[in-house]
């Protein structure tokens, strides 16, 4: 009734039909062995992923989540792990057998990253607007980081970084960790919640 209830069999399937866009655009008829043209998979996909989660930390009843004689963090832990853990899994093996910085390193930690951060937008704006903080943040870094030198860069373009760039694991990690203690604690904001 749970999974029921936060619509996870519907997330499924768009988790699974995502990790098939995923692989068209890795290994489609336009694919190419050129590392720069899976930029946009490896910074969008995640996004995408974390948007289908982000429409499950939806609940309709909310008031009866916060009644309950039994906490509902370790639900909400387990939910949240099992499905950032599914989309990692799934878009990583879209693009094995790619060079290795644009690859499966690379969609794991975009995963967490944008899981994260949609996450945190489920406790602070609401489960339903969840997606557009991660979308935006993703899409403006893919479009105005037209190969971004420096340190700096990797920490504020980690979602267009290669995989094995520890600065950008550790900023995506942090969003993860942050992002996910926040929705776990506090749950999604409830719809008709006013600042």
């Amino acid at each position: 009734m749970y999974a029921r209830s936060r619509t996870v069999p519907r997330a499924l399937a768009a988790l699974c039909a995502t990790a098939g866009l995923a692989l068209w655009g890795a290994h489609g008829p336009d694919a190419s062995p050129d590392p720069d043209r899976l930029a946009p998979v490896v910074a969008l996909a995640p996004v995408f992923a974390a948007a289908v989660i982000g429409t499950t930390l939806h609940s309709e009843s909310d008031e009866l989540d916060r009644t309950a004689a039994r906490p509902w963090w370790r639900r909400r832990a387990v939910h949240l792990l099992a499905l950032t853990a599914l989309a990692a899994a799934l878009l990583s093996a879209m693009v094995l057998g790619q060079p290795s910085g644009f690859g499966p390193s690379a969609l794991l930690r975009d995963t967490l990253g944008a899981t994260g951060l949609t996450a945190a937008a489920a406790a602070l704006l609401g489960a339903r607007l969840s997606w557009l903080p991660a979308l935006g943040y993703a899409g403006a870094v893919y479009l105005g980081a037209a190969g971004p030198r420096g340190r700096a860069a990797t920490v504020w373009a980690w979602p267009v970084r290669p995989g094995d760039e520890p600065g950008a694991w550790a900023v995506a990690l942090a969003a993860f960790t942050v992002g996910g203690a926040l929705y776990v604690v506090r749950g999604a904001r409830g719809e008709g919640a006013r600042a």
